[in-house]
């Protein structure tokens, strides 16, 4: 777990886009400007959405200062198409409806076991990161990750989590440092629970880390290279 400078965001790290904003995005992205420019003019977009030019265009200009979309303006006409900044918001806004209709998304995977470099000892140790984990997950995590490596596909399927509501902890400041934030999935290793936490910055490509009580590789009785399943589920 370490720093990283973070874009403005809601309380679990998100970034917030609501009312005309997003509806904007949604329309945007209904008429193809998720993979490719498409011309539109702010009039049309207005009479679209039931709101003034001027109040289009205005959210057009925000949301292109937020990142959310790329444009190009040429006589009245404009070219627009949503970054990929742009793209997780809508996909965030997806995965919440889905869960109300279809209940928590869920992925399953196997992997290994693998030694880490020993940084989560200390950084599960640090008091800022014990009392939230303990208020906002229920436990004081063992003073250590277990590292699970996957295969190239896999680590892929991981990463869509990312669009998932999860449980935030903070990142904060201590002893002149600064402390980075990281989001925590509720999980199974072969049928043990535990949480995914996935750090706000890592360096690692092919690795995940898990949290528990109690010291996993005990508990599970596994060593680098065993095969365990993975089974990591939306809070």
């Amino acid at each position: 777990m370490t720093p990283r400078a973070r874009p403005a965001a809601g309380p679990d790290g998100a970034r917030r886009v609501k009312g005309d904003r997003l509806s904007l995005l949604q329309l945007l992205a209904g008429r193809g400007a998720s993979h490719s420019l498409v011309i539109v003019t702010s009039a049309e977009l207005g009479t679209s959405l039931g709101i003034s030019q001027q109040s289009a265009d205005r959210h057009l200009v925000q949301l292109e200062r937020d990142g959310l979309l790329e444009r190009t303006i040429a006589q009245r006409r404009q070219r627009v198409r949503l970054t990929s900044t742009g793209l997780s918001v809508l996909r965030r806004e997806y995965h919440a409806y889905r869960r109300i209709f279809e209940g928590p998304a869920r992925i399953r995977f196997d992997g290994q076991v693998a030694s880490g470099l020993g940084e989560g000892r200390y950084y599960l140790s640090q008091p800022g990161y014990v009392l939230q984990f303990t208020e906002r997950l229920g436990y004081t995590p063992y003073p250590g990750t277990l590292n699970v490596r996957l295969r190239p596909e896999e680590f892929l399927r991981v990463g869509s989590v990312s669009d998932w509501s999860g449980i935030r902890i903070d990142g904060f400041e201590a002893s002149g440092r600064t402390f980075g934030g990281a989001t925590c999935y509720a999980a199974r290793l072969s049928g043990r629970p535990c949480h995914l936490i996935v750090p706000d910055r890592t360096h690692h490509k092919d690795v995940i880390e898990f949290i528990a009580p109690e010291r996993l590789r005990d508990s599970l009785n596994v060593v680098d290279g065993d095969e365990v399943r993975v089974e990591v589920e939306e809070s």
